[in-house]
C-alpha cells in the first residue's frame, strides 16, 4: 500500500482505477482517460495533486537563500507572483523542477514533485542553516488543480462575491489567499485554470462542490496526455539528475543575469553554454504507431531517444518529446517494434488552449 492523499477515499468511491505513482496511490482514470482529456480541453476538469510537495521557506534572508538555491531568479518576483525554476546540483544536473511564489517579504512557497519531495527537502534544509531560515513541509494541505477553458467561470461559483472578483482578476502565475485557500493561476495542461491549496480536511467537501458546478474528475492518464500535448516536461522522463537544463529544453529557466548571482550549478552551466550538444525536441509520427519513452531515435547526427511519448487525443496522432543531437534536421526515424518509422521534428507545444499548433500531414492516418 502506498501513501494516500486526503481525497483517496473519494477516488475509490467514484470508481477510479488506482495505481502507484511515486509511492502514492493515485487515480489513473475514472472510466475513460480519453473523455477526461477532452473534458479539460473543451470544458473543465479537476485533478487531485495533493501528492505534490508544498514547502514554505521563511526568514529575513529567504529571498537571498532562494537566489542561491534556484537557477531562476526570485528577485524579479513582485508580491503574489510565481515563477517556474529548476533546482540544480553543483554539476548543473537537475534535482527537480518546481514553482516558487513570493507570498510575503520574508516568506516564499515552493511546489515540488511528489517523487522528489523528500530529496528536495533534505537538499534545502542542508543549505538553509547558513541563511538562518526555516523550511517547512505543509503536509496539512491538499491541492486540487482545476483546468480548462471554463475552469474559471465554473470554479468562481465556490467563492463569495468579493473573492470571486479577485479570482477572475488573477493573471498567469499570480497567486492570492482567497477564502482561506492559496489560489494560483497555474497548471500542467496547457489550458487556463487554477491550483488550490487548502486544508486537507476540507478537500473532500470542495471536490464534491466542484463536481456540483460541472467540473469533471480527471486522473493521471489525462494529466500526462494533456501535459505532453502542451510540451511540458515530466521529471524522471524528460529531465533528471543525468541531464542539465540546456539539453532538456529548459535553458529559459536559467537566469544568468545579473552576472554576480552565484546560484548552485551556475559554473557548470556556464561551461556548457551556449547550448550543449543535445536538445529536447518534439516529434510527430508520420506513420501508424505509438511513440513511447526510451524508443531509439535515428538521426543524421547520431542516436537519440524518446523521453516521453503518447497518442494525442486532440491531434489524433502520436507525439513525443525526444533528446537528440543538435541540428539533426527536420526528419528522423524512431525504432518501434523493430521497424524504423518516420517522424517529423517540431517545436513544442503541440496544443495550447484547445488549439492544435502543429500542422498535420495530409492524407495520413493515426
Amino acid at each position: 500500500m502506498g501513501l494516500k492523499t486526503p481525497l483517496y477515499e473519494v477516488h475509490v468511491a467514484e470508481g477510479a482505477k488506482i495505481v502507484d505513482f511515486g509511492g502514492w496511490d493515485m487515480p489513473l482514470h475514472y472510466g475513460s482517460q480519453i473523455e477526461e482529456h477532452h473534458a479539460v480541453r473543451r470544458d473543465a476538469g479537476m485533478f487531485d495533486v495533493s501528492h505534490m510537495g508544498v514547502i514554505d521557506v521563511e526568514g529575513p534572508r529567504a529571498r537571498e537563500f532562494l537566489r542561491h538555491l534556484l537557477a531562476n531568479d526570485v528577485a524579479k518576483l513582485p508580491p503574489g507572483k510565481g515563477l517556474y525554476s529548476v533546482l540544480l546540483r553543483e554539476d548543473g544536473k537537475i534535482l527537480d523542477d518546481l514553482i516558487v511564489f513570493f507570498v510575503a517579504p520574508e516568506r516564499f512557497r515552493l511546489v515540488v514533485n511528489a517523487g522528489t519531495r523528500d530529496k528536495d527537502l533534505s537538499w534545502m534544509r542542508a543549505r538553509a542553516a547558513a541563511f538562518g531560515i526555516t523550511v517547512t513541509e505543509r503536509r496539512d494541505l491538499a491541492m486540487i488543480a482545476i483546468q480548462g477553458p471554463n475552469a474559471r467561470a465554473k470554479s468562481v461559483r465556490l467563492f463569495s462575491a468579493p473573492d470571486a472578483a479577485a479570482v477572475l482578476g488573477l493573471g498567469p502565475f499570480e497567486s492570492a489567499t482567497l477564502g482561506g485557500w492559496f489560489v494560483s493561476r497555474t497548471g500542467y495542461t496547457g489550458e487556463d485554470g487554477f491550483e488550490i491549496a487548502l486544508a486537507a480536511a476540507d478537500a473532500p467537501r470542495i471536490w464534491q462542490a466542484l463536481h456540483a458546478v460541472g467540473i469533471a474528475a480527471a486522473g493521471l492518464g489525462a494529466r500526462d496526455t494533456l501535459r505532453l500535448e502542451a510540451g511540458m516536461n515530466l521529471y524522471g522522463s524528460d529531465m533528471d539528475e543525468t541531464h542539465d537544463p540546456l539539453e532538456s529544453g529548459l535553458g529559459w529557466t536559467v537566469a544568468f543575469e545579473p552576472h554576480d548571482r552565484d546560484f548552485i550549478g551556475r559554473r557548470a552551466l556556464a561551461a556548457a553554454r551556449p547550448a550543449g550538444d543535445r536538445e529536447l525536441v518534439g516529434l510527430l509520427l508520420e506513420e501508424r504507431g505509438v511513440l513511447r519513452s526510451h524508443q531509439p531515435v535515428i538521426t543524421v547526427k547520431g542516436p537519440g531517444e524518446v523521453t516521453s511519448g503518447t497518442f494525442s487525443p486532440t491531434l489524433n496522432r502520436s507525439i513525443a518529446l525526444a533528446r537528440v543531437p543538435r541540428e539533426c534536421g527536420a526528419s528522423v526515424q524512431v525504432q518501434i517494434r523493430g521497424k524504423a518509422l518516420a517522424a517529423r521534428v517540431v517545436k513544442p507545444p503541440f496544443v495550447r488552449h484547445g488549439r492544435p499548433l502543429i500542422g498535420l500531414i495530409e492524407g495520413s492516418s493515426p
